[in-house]
C-alpha cells in the first residue's frame, strides 16, 4: 500500500475515532477522553495535511523549484508539531482546573469509548508503520502514536475511577496525555527547524568528511564547504577542491573519487568546484590541505 493510500485510510478512521470521543467525552463528562478527542482532532488535521503535503511533494522539480517540493513536507511538520504543541499547552490548562474541581465522571462510558479509541489508534499506527525516513510522515505517526498512548491512559484512568471512585485519576490521565504531545511536538519541531535552518544533517560529521577528502592523493586543499539538507534524510554537499594544473580527464577522476567518498555518508546530492588557485576569503575550512608545511617552506 502506498503512503498516501495509509494516509487516506488512517484518515478515515481518525475522524470516526473523533466523533465517538467527542460525544463520549460530552456524555461521561471526562477531561481524559475529551483531551483525547482534541489530540485526535489535531490528528485528522496532521493526516490531512500530510496527504496534501505529500501529495504535492512528489512533483518533479520544475523551474519554480529546482530542487522539487520535497520541502512542502517539512512545512506540513512543523504546522503538526506545532498544534501538537498548542493541544498540549490547553489540556495542561483544563487539567489544572479539574485538579482544583474535580468533576463528577461516568467511568463506564469512559472505559468503552477509550478502548474503542485505542483499537483505532492501534489500528491507524499499524497502518502508517515506524521507521519512517519523511518527517512529513513521521510527524503524522507520532500523532497517531501520541494518542494511542493517550488512550492507554484514559482507560487507565477510567478503571481507577470506576474501582476507587477517585475523580483525580481524570485530570492526572489528561497531564500525563499532555505531556506525551508535547515531547513528540518538540521533537518534530526541532527536526524539521534544523533542514528548514540548513544546519549540519545529525549523524554526519563535515569535519571528518573535509579531513579524508583533503587526504586524497592529488588534492592540494578544499574550501567553502557547505553541508545541509534538502529535505529530511536528503543531504546535500558542496565544496571548491584545489588541484594541481592538470588535464580534464585526470581531474575528474578526482572527483569521481570524492563523490564515492560522500556516498559513504549517504550524500548524493552534490556540486564539487575544481580549481588550481587559492580561494580569496578565509571562510569555513578555507585551505584546508595536506601539504601546508611544504608549501610554507617554500
Amino acid at each position: 500500500m502506498s503512503n498516501i493510500n495509509r494516509l487516506k485510510l488512517a484518515l478515515g478512521i481518525s475522524l470516526f475515532i473523533l466523533v465517538m470521543e467527542v460525544i463520549g467525552g460530552l456524555v461521561s463528562h471526562s477531561l481524559a477522553l475529551l483531551s483525547d478527542a482534541g489530540h485526535v482532532l489535531t490528528d485528522a488535521f496532521a493526516l490531512g495535511l500530510s496527504l496534501i503535503a505529500l501529495t504535492i511533494s512528489q512533483r518533479p522539480s520544475d523551474f519554480r523549484a529546482t530542487f522539487g517540493y520535497q520541502r512542502l513536507g517539512m512545512l506540513a511538520a512543523v504546522i503538526n508539531g506545532s498544534t501538537l504543541l498548542i493541544i498540549a499547552v490547553y489540556i495542561f490548562y483544563e487539567a489544572v482546573k479539574r485538579f482544583m474541581n474535580p468533576v463528577e465522571v461516568d467511568a463506564p462510558v469512559m472505559i468503552t469509548v477509550a478502548v474503542l479509541g485505542l483499537i483505532g489508534n492501534g489500528v491507524m499506527a499499524l497502518i502508517l508503520g515506524k521507521g519512517h525516513q519523511d518527517l512529513n510522515i513521521k510527524s503524522a505517526w507520532l500523532h497517531i502514536i501520541g494518542d494511542l498512548l493517550a488512550s492507554v491512559g484514559v482507560v487507565v484512568a477510567a478503571v481507577v475511577i470506576y474501582f476507587t471512585g477517585l475523580r483525580i485519576a481524570d485530570p492526572i490521565a489528561g497531564a500525563l496525555v499532555g505531556i506525551l504531545i508535547l515531547i513528540g511536538g518538540i521533537r518534530v519541531v526541532r527536526d524539521a527547524l534544523w533542514v528548514f535552518l540548513e544546519f549540519v544533517p545529525s549523524g554526519i560529521d563535515v569535519r571528518e568528511i573535509t579531513k579524508r577528502v583533503s587526504e586524497i592523493p592529488g588534492v592540494q586543499g578544499i574550501h567553502d564547504v557547505h553541508l545541509w539538507a534538502i529535505s529530511h534524510g536528503t543531504p546535500a554537499f558542496s565544496a571548491h577542491i584545489w588541484i594541481n594544473d592538470q588535464r580534464l580527464s585526470e581531474a575528474d577522476s578526482l572527483r569521481k573519487k570524492i563523490e564515492e567518498i560522500l556516498k559513504e555518508y549517504g550524500i548524493v546530492h552534490t556540486v564539487l568546484q575544481l580549481e588550481c588557485a587559492e580561494c580569496a576569503q578565509n571562510g569555513l575550512f578555507c585551505q584546508v590541505r595536506i601539504r601546508d608545511e611544504h608549501r610554507h617552506s617554500h
